[in-house]
């Protein structure tokens, strides 16, 4: 795949017209080579070897280029590991470059792979772009730099390395990893006498008790996202796509509506809507109302817990439980959100030695309590888990236990779908699950809708990249 030139040019124009996202803008401009003269080319020609040779080399030190879509206070703890990297040894420079949130990073990384030279070393790229990058021949899949030094990997999360790992290899190195919680009020549990939901079914009830003991009239605070559908569907043990739910291969077709697994979410989610349980608050509610103390209960990140925790402050005690199963006889667990570090395959040995040496530094121990400490996402490495500073940040949070003890819950067959038009399928299914709330369609023309059009999006895609 992604050997033609016209492959790829096809390939970024099917995209860009799929996604929501813009296409990257080219600051190159270009000069017509009848106006220019013998010394002016001469002069160009020594201004990009130069150019060429500050990017490669500073000092001696080679340099690593690191695109990455952490923003605001996340772009700091980044630029502290970046700096504490660079001080540690002399053979490289890494250069952190904020590309913008995920989908604009992957969408320019998938511009810059028309020319194959995409311009950085190192990339983070979410969950939602696994099967793209394993696809694309962009990478140097970290499993070979883990064969080549007998790196030990038991010293990772075995549940976020079972993520990005594709037919026993592992393409990419967990690093900003998370799943959803389910955040109460504890004051309102506790004056209506309820404990936090283990599934939808059983939302319904404690819903209805909160509202009924006059506590809220917003039990929960239910946002449209599709990383919800994800969650649901691995808590019931069911596929989004064929291929082994696109892990053996990147899928041909959804088979959701055969299992129903999409119906049975819908039909939970309209009638909670219906009763009043779970009133629609569109894709920007649900963390909001929580916060302010108008709803009981929201869904959000693990990463999410640091925020809640600073602006709910002392005006009620947050509590935090295992996202619900979509029916009480569900058993399965929860997937990770988050993104992963990819070594880009640039041919250059140096670089792809850089490459590999920065993202150990970035999952060893001292990087990653630094990282959970500052960002709330789950340390990848489990000697974390038995330092002094993390007890100490448990013993001050103690709702973040409740992730951890999810994640080592969870199996690794729990893990979800993958899909190269994964960011499509995501958006079509917000697209439909807000015309099903907002009382345009049902739960089943809603999921029908989405099988149909994320089908039309895997052939479109499917049909250019042919091998």
């Amino acid at each position: 795949m992604f050997k033609k030139i016209f492959s790829r040019l096809m390939l970024v124009l099917m995209f860009i017209s799929l996604t929501a996202c813009a296409g990257r803008k080219d600051d190159n401009s270009s000069t017509d080579s009848s106006k220019t003269t013998s010394n002016e080319t001469k002069e160009a020609s020594e201004s990009k070897d130069k150019e060429s040779s500050d990017k490669n080399s500073t000092d001696g030190k080679t340099t690593i280029v690191f695109w990455h879509s952490m923003g605001g206070n996340l772009n700091e703890a980044i630029d502290h590991l970046v700096e504490e990297y660079n001080k540690s040894q002399d053979k490289y420079l890494v250069k952190a470059e904020f590309q913008g949130e995920y989908d604009d990073a992957l969408t320019k990384i998938r511009s810059s792979a028309s020319g194959k030279d995409v311009g950085a070393d190192v990339v983070q790229v979410f969950e939602l772009g696994t099967r793209y990058m394993i696809d694309s021949g962009l990478i140097k899949p970290i499993q070979e730099f883990v064969d080549e030094e007998k790196y030990d990997t038991s010293q990772l999360e075995d549940n976020l390395l079972a993520y990005y790992t594709v037919d026993g290899k592992l393409n990419s190195m967990p690093f900003n990893s998370s799943t959803p919680l389910l955040y109460y009020n504890k004051d309102m549990f506790d004056k209506a006498g309820v404990k936090p939901p283990k599934s939808l079914e059983e939302m319904m009830t404690v819903g209805k008790k909160l509202k009924e003991s006059g506590v809220t009239e917003m039990p929960i605070s239910f946002s449209v996202y599709g990383w919800w559908i994800d969650q649901f569907m691995n808590k019931e043990g069911l596929d989004i796509f064929d291929n082994e739910n696109g892990r053996k291969a990147n899928p041909n077709k959804t088979v959701f509506e055969e299992n129903k697994g999409i119906l049975n979410i819908l039909e939970q989610w309209k009638a909670l809507e219906d009763e009043g349980i779970a009133p629609n608050v569109g894709k920007q509610g649900g963390i909001p109302e929580f916060n302010s103390g108008t709803s009981a209960m929201t869904f959000a990140s693990t990463a999410s817990l640091t925020q809640i925790l600073s602006e709910v402050g002392d005006r009620f005690e947050v509590g935090t439980a295992y996202f619900p199963a979509v029916k009480d006889s569900d058993k399965n667990g929860v997937s990770i959100g988050g993104a992963s570090l990819y070594a880009l395959n640039s041919g250059d040995e140096e670089k792809m030695k850089g490459a590999w040496d920065f993202i150990k530094f970035l999952v060893s121990v001292d990087s990653q309590i630094y990282w959970n400490a500052n960002t709330g996402y789950f340390p990848v490495n489990k000697g974390v888990l038995d330092t002094d500073e993390f007890k100490e940040l448990i013993k001050k949070s103690p709702q973040f236990e409740t992730a951890i003890d999810q994640l080592h819950d969870s199996k690794p067959e729990d893990q979800g779908a993958l899909a190269t038009v994964y960011q499509e399928s995501r958006q079509i299914m917000e697209k439909y699950i807000e015309e099903m709330l907002n009382g345009n369609t049902s739960p089943e023309d809603a999921s029908k809708a989405m099988a149909k059009e994320i089908d039309e999006a895997l052939e479109s895609y499917n049909k250019v990249n042919k091998k």
